[in-house]
């Protein structure tokens, strides 16, 4: 069997806007901008024959994508693909502690040390597990063109698992609100087919 699948990050944030932490502990709505977003991404993608659409349990990605469900397609929640935990920088603006924080879980990531987790916080390997497991059950599922609306650093870690390679490499890797991967996967291989991509907010950045 060969999949279709479409990932897309969900909508902008006031979290976003403002440049504070929200992490799988703030559970925020998109902004005017993120509905303008999430409006042309449907408008772009509403004709795809999608049969089941799966968001995060947080409401930022469920409102992204809520439109399709005037089209019947099924949804499914699942907590495998919400954001990782921030710990106790979750809502906190970024710099300062917030950002030394951060560097230092980087440094430890790209020293291959994945268990590390900044306090609270959640360590790549646990972040990877759950995702290895998103992505096993995901693969198993008999609908063949799926969209999936997640979070940045999630969708990091999955790309990394995706294309097989170091977590420590989740940096590489771009996302946009509503920025959209695009994989087949057929006999436990993906192939890319867009990354990042962004064409469908022209109108919005050109207003």
């Amino acid at each position: 069997m060969t999949k279709q699948i479409y990932l897309i990050r969900h909508g902008e944030t006031e979290y976003n806007r403002e440049g504070r932490v929200q992490g799988q502990g703030i559970n925020s709505s998109i902004n005017a901008l993120g509905l303008m977003q999430a409006q042309a991404f449907f408008d772009t993608y509403q004709e795809i024959p999608f049969e089941l659409v799966v968001t995060s349990n947080l409401l930022r990605t469920q409102q992204t994508v809520a439109q399709f469900k005037t089209k019947g397609i099924p949804f499914y929640a699942t907590p495998d693909i919400n954001e990782i935990s921030w710990g106790r920088y979750e809502g906190m603006a970024y710099g300062g502690e917030v950002s030394e924080a951060y560097q230092q879980m980087i440094r430890a990531w790209d020293a291959e040390n994945y268990d590390f987790a900044i306090e609270g916080g959640e360590s790549a390997n646990a972040l990877a597990r759950r995702i290895q497991r998103f992505l096993d059950w995901l693969t198993v599922r008999e609908e063949r063109t799926i969209l999936v609306c997640s979070h940045g650093r999630t969708m990091r870690c999955m790309l990394a698992l995706i294309h097989q390679r170091p977590l420590k490499e989740m940096e590489l890797y771009n996302h946009h609100n509503t920025g959209l991967y695009r994989f087949t996967w057929a006999d436990g291989v993906y192939e890319t087919l867009l990354e990042n991509d962004v064409r469908h907010l022209e109108p919005i950045m050109e207003s």
